[in-house]
């Protein structure tokens, strides 16, 4: 007998310790690159059938306990799962949509603030790390959504449940690991959509508000201030909601900070590390140390665990803790510029696409090109 069942119900049973044999079929560069935590790779090809040393792996692998099956998108899981019955296995289940539909699923988790009117709820999304943001005014019913992913449903569902009408849509800066949805939850809402001003010298090519230094957005009681911070782009804004809380976008997570080379590249990524460390030497660290900093990202590793926290919880820190935790933090220009450009991870896959899509000068086909481009956690911080 096999079983589908959905990433929501993967996700519960990893999050409450159940014990299961996750088995993903795919090849294994691909499972190399990405996959969910405490998974084995056993690649399958229906067409050649399972031998009998695969079959001695999935014995071993399995040892008695129950089998969980993925794939890259549910089929080729679902043909060895019947294998797998056909061979006297039992209680097998199949992930429905396998790992692209992992890559859509989101942990929502509302941040506690000390403004009777401002709600904010953080989107996480779970494989890739990235994180938005629904803010809301208690006393208008108005709301922003900042960096909208392009599951924009998800954070329209957000912003209704809590009985908020989406006013403003805003990015931090033009991402360059995922295909943002802040253009298209913008007409979807018949909202303004709000890029820093600088973006005018990346060519992007939607219509949006420009923000500069100092502008504010309004939302009943609740101001967001935009405050320039060139580094990880050279448009980046981070935004001040209420005064005390910072969305810093790919400026400041809580384990690091952004990387500089991915938009001004390998040659001149250290011009970006030194605007980086002038914009947290100048503005952020100006802030009071009890500003709260709600980033763009946690760290997903490639073996799907988060490297800081646990799905489901927020992901903040008090900036005055992160300047005395974070080595990086207390480096001199001159360092802080090398250790910035000095080993350089791996680029996200496919990310002058992603760039190219996010500036308006290139269109996603389809459903299944934009997952295949956004396919492994994101690779911002330096």
């Amino acid at each position: 007998m096999i079983e589908q069942i959905s990433v929501e119900r993967l996700a519960n049973w990893i999050d409450a310790g159940e014990q299961f044999s996750l088995i993903d079929t795919r090849p294994a560069d691909s499972f190399d690159a990405w996959h969910v935590q405490d998974a084995e790779n056993i690649p399958y090809d229906p067409t050649e059938g399972m031998d009998e040393n695969q079959l001695q792996k999935i014995d071993s692998v399995v040892d008695g306990r129950p089998i969980v099956a993925i794939c890259g998108k549910g089929l080729t899981s679902t043909s060895f799962g019947f294998e797998l019955d056909k061979h006297g296995f039992e209680d097998i289940s199949v992930v429905s949509g396998g790992m692209e539909q992992w890559s859509k699923l989101y942990e929502v988790v509302q941040i506690e603030t000390a403004h009777d009117d401002l709600a904010v709820f953080q989107l996480q999304r779970r494989a890739k790390g990235c994180l938005g943001y629904v803010i809301g005014s208690r006393q208008t019913g108005e709301a922003a959504v900042i960096d909208a992913t392009r599951q924009t449903d998800e954070f329209k569902i957000v912003a209704q449940e809590a009985g908020f009408t989406i006013e403003h849509v805003l990015d931090t800066h033009v991402h360059a690991d995922h295909i943002s949805g802040s253009p298209t939850l913008a007409d979807e809402v018949d909202a303004p959509y709000y890029l820093g001003a600088g973006a005018r010298e990346r060519n992007v090519e939607y219509e949006y508000e420009p923000l500069s230094d100092g502008d504010t957005v309004e939302l009943g009681n609740v101001e967001i201030e935009a405050l320039h911070a060139p580094g990880h782009t050279s448009e980046m804004l981070n935004y001040l909601v209420g005064g005390d809380l910072l969305l810093t976008g790919d400026t400041l997570f809580v384990d690091s900070v952004g990387r500089t080379e991915l938009q001004f590249g390998d040659e001149d990524a250290a011009d970006g590390a030194t605007l980086l460390f002038e914009t947290l030497q100048e503005t952020i660290f100006e802030l009071p140390a009890d500003t709260e900093i709600l980033p763009g990202h946690l760290t997903v590793t490639s073996d799907g665990r988060y490297e800081n926290g646990s799905p489901g919880e927020p992901f903040t820190a008090r900036l005055g803790d992160l300047r005395e935790e974070l080595d990086v933090l207390q480096l001199g220009e001159d360092d802080f510029v090398d250790r910035i450009t000095e080993n350089i991870p791996e680029k996200p896959p496919n990310y002058e696409n992603v760039i190219a899509i996010n500036t308006g000068q290139k269109t996603v086909e389809d459903e299944t090109e934009a997952t295949e481009l956004e396919l492994g956690p994101n690779n911002c911080a330096a």
